[in-house]
């Protein structure tokens, strides 16, 4: 299946659902303190998704006949992405919370996450959080017309690796808009040879959306599915952040759609 080129008028009603996830983390961000609940984070999103006419991209999407149950995905720690909002999970001092959010709006999703501090957290978490974010900038620099995909895979990896950190292999970016998922599928390192068939090297194009999204180690790339069906965390318990923006191709400067004020 090809990457979709999007039209003006497609890329207008993105702009509308990226603008809402956008608004939606910030008003989330704000919200992150010790002794709220994941749960209670979800609800002020989607309270705030639904009053501006869209839907939560994420509330019962499925996989394998699993739906997902919140309209965020909230990881806290160790938890890499994918986590379930619940009402016992309780934020506290120095945790880091992954905070993932899409919506939908006139035929057409927006997609982003960031890596938020509660309270104060440690140098070393810090220092992971900074890393993680100006990794997703520097890929953005290269999702430029005719690059390719590895070139945002290797400016992604080659700074979180220079930095002492493990790359997740097992999720990636994508394509984004009429589907939450759509080609091309954008890896955060550079695949071997024996992968390269599952994550093609696409040429960009202009008019193509795309959501990257760097998932960063602490320690090793190992990553584990808890029980729940959903929830990634690390294989050896080590923290991990994430940062994604949508974003659209053009000829010398991808646009950040998801940008927050």
């Amino acid at each position: 299946m090809e990457p979709v080129i999007k039209t003006l008028d497609d890329i207008k009603k993105m702009e509308v659902a990226c603008r809402i996830v956008a608004e939606t983390l910030s008003l989330v961000e704000k919200r992150v303190k010790p002794g709220i609940t994941t749960l209670e984070l979800d609800s002020i999103a989607e309270d705030y998704i639904l009053s501006k006419n869209a839907k939560p991209s994420f509330k019962g999407y499925k996989v394998d006949n699993l739906e997902f149950p919140g309209s965020l995905c909230i990881s806290v720690n160790n938890e890499i992405i994918h986590g379930i909002p619940k009402g016992s999970r309780v934020l506290h001092e120095g945790d880091i919370v992954s905070v993932d959010c899409g919506a939908y709006i006139d035929g057409f999703h927006g997609d982003s996450a960031l890596t938020i501090p509660v309270g104060e957290i440690s140098e070393s978490d810090a220092k992971l959080l900074k890393v993680t974010e100006e990794s997703l900038y520097l890929g953005i620099e290269k999702a430029v017309h005719k690059n390719k995909i590895y070139g945002i895979s290797k400016a992604i990896q080659n700074h979180c690796e220079s930095n002492g950190y493990s790359m997740n292999r097992d999720f990636t970016g994508h394509g984004v808009g009429a589907q939450l998922h759509e080609p091309p599928t954008i890896p955060h390192y550079v695949p071997p040879l024996l992968r390269r068939d599952y994550f093609p090297n696409v040429m960009l194009k202009s008019g193509m959306t795309v959501a990257i999204e760097p998932m960063v180690h602490k320690g090793e790339k190992k990553c584990k599915i808890l029980n729940d069906g959903w929830t990634v965390v690390t294989a050896d318990g080590q923290n991990a952040a994430h940062f994604e923006h949508t974003i659209l191709i053009q000829e010398s400067k991808a646009i950040i759609l998801t940008v927050r004020d």
